[in-house]
């Protein structure tokens, strides 16, 4: 077995990694195609990590969230495009969601009328950056929501195949 680490300034790999109650010899069997001194490198930050490893930690240490966290902080075209999305309960979730929705049921009259003529004029760019912005919420909530659910079936709380064979159902009946 492998010693533990004493580093006060893990990043998120190792923490994933070591939450997962893995050595680096560990990890590396579970990631097949990544050695230890590797998984050091990448965990010391004396070397990038690469995209297919960390997809692959994301499978072996049950972490899916460590694939938004590289898209959104560490590859060049994400960071740019991808937003961050914290890992929260369900029920916060849903909360965000529905507190957004309200808002915007306000909203939905006014974005009616700034693009019924396909043009945002001067003096309504402020009402529509607010009401994009909580369309944006929606969003972020949404792959929250994902996330969560990814979650909840890395961790086996959510059984893959059940869930496929609902979505499955779904599709089928048109309503997915």
């Amino acid at each position: 077995m492998g010693k533990k680490s004493i580093r006060e300034d893990k990043n998120i790999f190792q923490l994933a990694r070591e939450e997962a109650g893995l050595t680096r010899a560990q990890a590396s069997e579970k990631l097949v195609f990544v050695s230890e001194s590797r998984i050091e490198k990448y965990e010391s930050g004396k070397s990038e990590v690469h995209p297919e490893e960390v997809l692959a930690m994301a499978k072996a240490y049950r972490k899916p969230m460590l694939c938004n966290y590289y898209c959104s902080k560490m590859c060049p075209i994400g960071k740019e495009n991808v937003p961050e999305i914290k890992m929260k309960d369900l029920a916060q979730i849903v909360l965000n969601t529905l507190a957004t929705l309200n808002s915007l049921e306000d909203e939905k009259d006014r974005l009616i009328e700034i693009t019924a003529d396909s043009q945002v004029s001067e003096d309504e760019l402020s009402d529509f950056v607010r009401i994009q912005r909580g369309i944006e919420q929606i969003a972020l909530a949404s792959d929250s929501l994902s996330m969560w659910m990814n979650q909840m079936v890395a961790s086996g709380q959510i059984d893959e195949k059940r869930l496929a064979q609902a979505k499955a159902a779904l599709e089928r009946k048109g309503k997915f």
